[in-house]
Order: C-alpha cells, then structure tokens, then sequence
C-alpha cells in the first residue's frame, strides 16, 4: 500500500554530513500538524490515495454502476487511515535508523518531539479506524487486504532493510496495493483486470526507487540499509534493474487495453508515456561513467521527477479512455 519506493521523498538533496544527524529543537516551524502529516506520511498516503482511487473509478465502470462516486470517499478514507496508520508504525521501528539520515532526521519520532509510545498508538489507532470502516463500509475481502498489505510493509519489509536488499522487491507487493483496493472495494472480489493494475504499479516502483537509493545512497549507507547502491556502489546492478522494470513497463502499462477495460487511446498514449520513462531510465546509466557527483545526482533526480509524473499522467490517462460495462 505504501510503496516502498516512497521511502524517500522525492526533491529533496542530501548533505553529506556524518554520524548521527540531531534534529533542530521544536519551534515556530515544527508545528504539530507538521509533525503529524509527517508522523502519517500524507505525501505517501496522497499517492495511495491516487491510485486507489482509479482502481475504485474502473472497477465500477465493469460493475455497471452508474454513479462512480458512490462509496468513493469511504473507501478512499478507510484505505488513507491504513496507510497513515502504517506509515507511523514504520517511522515508529526505524526511528533510530531516521535519526542518523539527513533527510529523516527531522521527524517527529527520530528527533524525539513525539514518544515512541506516542506513535505506536497513533499508528495502531488510525490503523485499526481504516479497517474497522472499510469494513462497515465495503467488504471483508478489501478489509484482509489491506491489513495483509500493512502488515507486509511494516513486519517484513521495514525490519528487511537492514538485512538484505530483497527488501525492495519485498516492499514494491504493499507498494502496489492502492490500485487493487479500490478495484475489491468496487467490485468485491479480485480480477484480472483488478491484478493488472496492481502490476502497473508495482513495476513503475523499480526505476523510481533505484533513482532514490542512488540519490539517498550516502544516507542509507550511514544508516546501515542494504540498498543495492551501498551493497554494489559500482551503479552497475542499480542500472540493470532500473532498465529491465522500464522495459518491462510498456507492455505490463498495455494489459488493461488487452483486457478491453480501455479503448485503443489508451493503448497508444500508456506506450508513448513507457517510451518517454524508459528514455529518462537509459539517460540514468550515465552514473556509470566517469562523471561528478554534481551530474550524477543530477541524472538519477531527473529519473526521480519524471517517475512521479509519469504515474498519475497513466493513471489520468486510464481512467479518461476507460470502458464501462453494458
């Protein structure tokens, strides 16, 4: 649900700066709303949102439901409180690991203006909201996914990170969840077509999130993460597997049209938007040679801000040349 690609906030340049990174004491700029849209990671949570939300459009189209919107915003909110409810309990486990990384040392939990108890409850209480209304307001089928999907980022994914550099393949299966909500939560049970956009999204995750580890990757290294940048920092695997997701993105962005929830609009405009991420990929294997820092962050943010395009341009894409069922 939480894409493990999300990790990282996008635009942001790291310092290089050693040892453990103390946070500014709370003042006029740490206000508590501040501190609570990080503690649930609302920049994360808004992208779930986003595609959960295309799942919940399409799948009511193929339900023939004349107005899409019903039940739109219980699920969008029970799904947004888990996610919320899942960030906090990661920021809650890796609060020391936050601590010793320039762009997360700031949060609430790593600087120490929120308790560690403080965001266990936070985290357990809008998690167990989220549920409890999906529940009331959709099915239980959603309820188990969603509560599978924070269980697999927080329980595996989070404590992987510092073990082995699976954890990002681990990670990208909650990551890719938002879409296949809204589709359950629409239609009740789990389709192709509802699968397919899960695949979309847990292949975008790849290039994206190589572009961060290579980014953050002095970060991750001082805070002990296995990312494949620190355990091979050659660039040579980060490349290959950045490249191989791109590739493989245009055909994977093509099954919807192949399962006739889209027309032939779709079909042209998703494989144009793969041919135009998958150039910014070949454009990011310039890490490889001989080159400044200075270009080489330059190249893997461009990858970066592109990504975060990409994926809503695809989904807006979806969603407009969508088909609805007679």
């Amino acid at each position: 649900m939480i894409p493990a690609s999300q990790a990282a906030t996008p635009i942001e340049s790291a310092v290089h700066v050693p040892g453990v990174i103390h946070a500014p004491e709370p003042g006029a700029t740490a206000t508590l709303l501040h501190d609570f849209r990080e503690l649930f990671k609302v920049k994360v949570v808004t992208m779930v949102l986003v595609t959960g939300w295309g799942g919940f459009y399409l799948g009511s189209m193929q339900s023939g439901i004349s107005s899409v919107q019903r039940g739109l915003l219980d699920t969008l909110l029970g799904i947004g409180l888990v996610s919320a409810g899942a960030g906090a309990l990661n920021e809650a486990l890796e609060r020391k690991t936050d601590a010793r990384m320039v762009r997360t040392a700031n949060r609430p939990l790593a600087s120490g203006r929120f308790s560690l108890a403080q965001g266990i409850l936070a985290g357990l209480g809008a998690l167990a909201f989220g549920a409890v209304w999906l529940a009331i307001h959709t099915n239980l089928l959603t309820v188990a996914l969603a509560l599978l999907t924070a269980f697999t980022y927080v329980a595996i994914y989070t404590p992987l990170k510092r073990v082995t550099t699976m954890a990002t393949f681990i990670g990208a299966f909650p990551g890719a969840m938002g879409p296949l909500l809204g589709w359950t939560a629409a239609r009740g049970r789990i389709e192709w077509a509802g699968v397919s956009l899960f695949a979309i999204l847990f292949v975008w995750q790849f290039p994206h999130f190589m572009a961060i580890s290579w980014l953050y990757r002095d970060d991750y290294a001082r805070a002990g993460i296995r990312m494949l940048p620190v355990v091979q920092p050659d660039g040579w695997s980060t490349v290959a597997e950045a490249l191989f997701f791109a590739v493989v993105m245009i055909p994977v962005s093509l099954t919807p049209w192949w399962l006739g929830i889209t027309g032939i609009a779709y079909a042209v405009l998703a494989f144009l938007l793969g041919l135009f991420y998958l150039a910014y990929t070949i454009r990011f294997t310039r890490i490889l040679r001989d080159i400044s820092e200075t270009e080489s962050r330059m190249v893997a943010r461009d990858l970066l801000k592109v990504s975060v395009v990409y994926l809503p341009l695809l989904f807006t894409t979806l969603m407009l040349c969508a088909r609805a069922r007679n």
